[in-house]
């Protein structure tokens, strides 16, 4: 925080926001940084895309998230849950049916991420582009 006081487990987001507390990202100690590494990585970004669209099951985000192993997807899905970011519904189904759902807070990240990723694949050419040349002069 930019005052020294970290957000702490009893704590909610609403909470915070409207006592005006706030991570400090550069702080080497701040809880945002581990944040900021969660919501970042690959897997927890694809997972809350394709849940944004709908209510899925394992096995469906599985098929729809080329690449991803069934140990990384089932460890990314524990931490969004707890994280607040995704919920997880169990029906009493026989075999037992899973369904992962975004939660609001979710939904606000995705709102964000929207954008990170339209840069990402309009602007893939360029940064190709920049590679290449970097790679050409380098002798890389």
């Amino acid at each position: 925080m930019q005052d020294g006081t970290f957000l702490t487990p009893g704590h909610s987001a609403e909470t915070s926001r409207e006592a005006g507390l706030r991570g400090d990202v550069f702080a080497a100690n701040c809880p945002t940084r581990r944040l900021l590494d969660r919501i970042a990585d690959k897997w927890s970004v694809l997972i809350l895309l394709t849940l944004a669209r709908e209510p899925m099951r394992f096995s469906a985000l599985r098929r729809r998230i080329e690449g991803v192993s069934q140990k990384m997807l089932s460890q990314t899905l524990r931490t969004l849950e707890r994280d607040g970011l995704i919920s997880r519904s169990v029906a009493p189904t026989v075999p037992v049916s899973v369904t992962y759902a975004i939660t609001p807070l979710g939904s606000d990240l995705v709102a964000v991420l929207g954008g990170m990723i339209d840069w990402a694949e309009t602007r893939m050419g360029e940064v190709a582009r920049a590679q290449s040349v970097y790679d050409r002069r380098d002798g890389a």
